[in-house]
């Protein structure tokens, strides 16, 4: 946003004036720094498209293919800015159609606010055309939703929810407003909003649990560090360096929280979880004293939670406290943002290392090494692998690039060996596992952040949930690189019924369209892969292109992930083959 844009947006949000609705909703988002906001325009929403046409200058437009990819690329656009993204919709089916990315906004704390027009209240409760209660049906995946029946509520509404959108553990909000309180005027002023009453975002730090909490990392033989988004969200990377360096703790990240600390660092020891990786999943179960910061203690990294670090005392930092204790019985609790958190506890910690418990993760990589990794990055066999494709593309872009994954195998490869060297690089769908997400979070991440390589991984199941998003790339001029790893199978189900439902694969093969000729139908640069010795080539020419780049890689299509720990197996369990 350049100086004079800021200018004029500052001027609006000081001016008293009598305006509409609709007008007041554009002035708010210009008053709250929105400069792309994304969505599809319908009926009930038209009055407020109609005065953001005429300020187009100040706020540009996204014209999705989907609302649902109105309300991802709003959250690839939040997760890689650190900013609220905006997505807006008109009502009934344009409103539930934003409720999947709305959902997903909330379980993985994504700041977005949507807007969704509505019929006029007088027609509330009557079934009019298109009406629906989008504030019924969004209450129970929304941080917060409110219905504006009169323009003169306009301004407060949007300012309360950008506030709460934003602040403490991060969401998703949405505003539904009806017709009339478009149409309506009010006489306009815009004060953001700096607090709401019996809301508290940021619980204060107490002095003595932090006390308590490097006390017990002091006394620690075998410490482990397990960290998630929560360390992105607060801004707390350095300070989460300093202390696993000054202590000498191995750390390692869930899916979300990859990138804080780039995966090259001596004391990273890599992904807990389902298909993380063997040693910091079965040294949970070793461990003397588990820190875990910003992370929720989901099924995915506990396994079976009566089995899941029973021997370890246990220290959770969370800015949420409905987290302390939901899933793991916590022996210290540390409450607050984990910026301020980590940075008081990291005076209280002694100078230390552990040479011989980093051993233990060292040889059990090794094992890893020897009977997954380097088959999978170096493989013999004739088919191309998912993860050789990873590695190529991290040669190509040196870690620095930030990868948008869907669901899948191809989101486990990808988190598994993707190199970051930045944070907020790992944008994917945690907590929902939305298949779909990733091509149009992709937009939005690239289209916040225009000077980085931005790079979607996606399966050819999840591609053609939300393929239509390639015109929307298209018309956008967006420089994403697409890349479809191509298996001909729902991969990850495909692997679970080979397993555990003697190769019974139900519903799970797949008869793909050419997506090549998709791709170049939407006007953008493509290829295919099928041989090995085409794959370094295509990548080098895709991330070297300026512009939008298509490119499908057909890999081997029964090949599984692993390591893998069965569901409902204590991480213990954890499974090499």
């Amino acid at each position: 946003m350049n100086t004079e844009t800021a200018n004029k947006k500052q001027e609006v949000a000081q001016e008293t004036v009598r305006i509409t609705g609709s007008e007041a909703i554009i002035r708010c988002l210009m008053a709250e720094g929105v400069d792309i906001l994304y969505g599809y325009p319908g009926g009930a929403i038209m009055p407020v498209y109609d005065e953001l046409y005429k300020f187009r200058d100040q706020i540009h437009h996204v014209l999705t293919r989907h609302e649902q990819g109105a309300a991802h690329a709003a959250q690839g656009y939040a997760r890689i800015s650190g900013k609220v993204g905006v997505a807006m919709a008109t009502s009934g089916p344009g409103a539930t159609n934003l409720i999947t990315g709305i959902a997903d906004a909330q379980i993985d704390s994504t700041p977005v606010v949507c807007i969704t027009g509505q019929v006029a209240s007088h027609l509330l409760g009557s079934d009019a055309f298109q009406e629906t209660d989008i504030v019924g049906i969004s209450t129970p995946v929304t941080k917060w939703n409110h219905q504006v029946t009169k323009a003169s509520e306009i301004p407060e509404v949007i300012a309360k929810a950008f506030y709460i959108a934003r602040s403490g553990r991060p969401g998703p909000v949405l505003i539904d407003i009806t017709k009339d309180a478009q149409f309506g005027e009010l006489d306009f002023k815009y004060e953001k909003c700096t607090g709401v009453r019996s809301y508290v975002p940021v619980p204060k730090t107490k002095p003595e649990a932090v006390s308590a909490a490097a006390e017990l990392i002091n006394g620690a033989k075998k410490p482990l560090i397990v960290w998630g988004q929560g360390v992105i969200l607060g801004r707390a990377e350095n300070e989460l360096k300093a202390i696993i360096e000054k202590a000498g703790i191995p750390a390692a990240w869930t899916i979300l929280g990859a990138s804080a600390i780039p995966t090259s660092h001596p004391l990273n020891v890599g992904m807990v979880g389902m298909h993380g990786n063997y040693a910091p999943n079965k040294l949970t179960n070793e461990c003397d004293v588990l820190i875990a910061i910003g992370m929720r203690f989901d099924d995915r990294v506990t396994g079976n939670l009566a089995t899941y670090a029973k021997q370890a005392k246990i220290i959770h930092f969370d800015i949420d406290p409905s987290e302390i204790d939901k899933n793991v019985k916590t022996d210290v609790a540390v409450i607050g943002n984990s910026k301020d958190s980590l940075a008081k506890l990291l005076p209280l910690l002694n100078e230390n290392s552990h040479p011989e418990w980093m051993q233990k993760f060292k040889d059990l990589y090794t094992i890893e090494f020897e009977n997954i990794i380097k088959k999978d990055l170096t493989p013999t066999k004739e088919g191309l692998t998912m993860g050789e494709v990873i590695k190529q593309i991290n040669l190509e872009t040196e870690g620095n690039a930030a990868i948008v994954s869907d669901v899948g195998q191809h989101q486990m490869i990808a988190c598994r060996y993707a190199e970051f060297t930045t944070t907020k690089s790992n944008i994917t769908s945690g907590g929902l596992g939305t298949m779909g997400f990733a091509l149009p979070a992709a937009i939005g991440a690239k289209m916040a952040a225009p000077d980085r390589e931005v790079v979607a991984i996606i399966g050819d199941g999840g591609f053609q949930m939300n393929i239509q998003e390639l015109g929307t790339i298209f018309q956008q001029k967006a420089a994403v690189k697409v890349v479809v790893l191509n298996n001909g199978f729902l991969g990850m189900v495909r692997q679970w019924q080979q397993l555990f439902f003697d190769k019974r694969y139900a519903s799970t093969e797949m008869t793909n369209p050419d997506f090549v000729a998709i791709a170049k139908g939407y006007y953008l640069e493509s290829k295919r892969v099928t041989k090995r010795e085409e794959l370094a080539d295509a990548i080098k020419e895709m991330i070297a292109s300026k512009s939008a780049y298509f490119l499908e890689v057909c890999v081997e299509k029964e090949d599984n992930v692993f390591p893998m720990i069965p569901s409902g197996a204590s991480v213990s369990d954890i499974r090499l083959s």
